[in-house]
This record gives structure tokens, sequence and C-alpha cells, in this order.
């Protein structure tokens, strides 16, 4: 696993040790930024489910100003911190260890709003359309924004959720990538 493209490109990140999360493959991960990027200019990201902080890291090196880092696992809290530090992003992230309804609650308490929401979260406990529906109902996204929901290939989301549009779907094998914004 390493960061595929921006200031860090090349840099090798560390998986969680064991078998509780799955992480985003290089390729899936190109898919996912050449469709939503490929690069930024600034922002601020959610990586809910963070697992080894790949996706949040890619953002960062591809141009977000910050990223927000959320996991339940201690094993997947420890590694994002190695991998924050092996790509020097210290500065950029806040490392959370909370499970995502007490985080999306914690995040509401600072207003925040993000212009990247990074959801994977683990295929068999799959709570995509409950998350979409609190990111609507809360205002959690910017008007520019980007949800991407990253599912097994048998999940089906639907095609909106409140003002919550899927501008994207495509299939990687076992795995599914869905991305949203809001309705124009």
């Amino acid at each position: 696993m390493r960061v595929v493209s921006g200031t860090r490109k090349g840099k090798i990140l560390k998986a969680v040790p064991g078998s509780s999360t799955r992480p985003t493959t290089d390729k899936v991960k190109e898919a996912i930024f050449n469709i939503i990027g490929p690069y930024f200019e600034g922002g601020l990201g959610l990586d809910l489910f963070a697992g080894s902080g790949g996706l949040g890291i890619e953002a960062l090196s591809r141009g977000a100003d910050k990223v927000i880092f959320v996991d339940w696992d201690g094993k997947a809290i420890q590694t994002i911190h190695e991998n924050i530090r092996t790509c020097g992003f210290e500065e950029k992230a806040e490392v959370y260890r909370n499970d995502a309804d007490r985080a999306i609650k914690a995040i509401l308490k600072r207003d925040l709003v993000f212009d990247y929401i990074f959801l994977d979260p683990p295929y068999r406990k799959q709570q995509l359309l409950k998350l979409l529906k609190l990111i609507d109902e809360n205002d959690l996204l910017s008007v520019q924004g980007t949800i991407l929901c990253e599912h097994g290939s048998d999940v089906e989301l639907p095609d909106s959720v409140g003002r919550l549009v899927q501008r994207k779907h495509e299939n990687y094998g076992i795995i599914s990538i869905s991305i949203y914004s809001w309705a124009e």
C-alpha cells in the first residue's frame, strides 16, 4: 500500500495488523481520486472508518488542507498515527478513536463542514444509508463537496438520499464506489 500521487507520491503506508480491516487497494484508490479530484485546492476532509488512513492521507498528498481521521479499532488508530508521521502530515491531521455515531455528534458540536467525506465501513456492518442521511440532515457537506462510499458490489445504494444525489457508481470486482454530492 502506498500514496499514489501528489506531494507524498510513493510513500509506503502500513496496513493495520490482523484481519479486522480491509485496506483500499492502490488501484481502487487511484480510480477514486481520478473521479473526485485528481488534485485539490485545499479543503477539509473526513475519513470515517479510516483503517490505515490511506484515503485521507491520499487526499492530503493531493492538496487537502486538513483531514479528520476516525476509527474505532485501537490498532487502526496506532497505524494511522504511524502513517501520518511517515508522510509528515502531523500538522494537517486530527485522529480520533471513536465510533461513527459519536464522531458525527462531536463534529456537529464543532460546526464543521467537509469538502471530502470518505465512508468505507466494514462491509458486514453496512451503515452507509444511515450515514448519508445524517450528512444530509445536518449539512455536513460543503456546497461543492463530495462523498465517497466504498462498499461491497452486492450493496446497491439509492440514486438519492435526501438532497444528496449519486453522481457516479463504479464496480471494481467485489468492491464498488458510489460518489454523492448535493443536488443542483
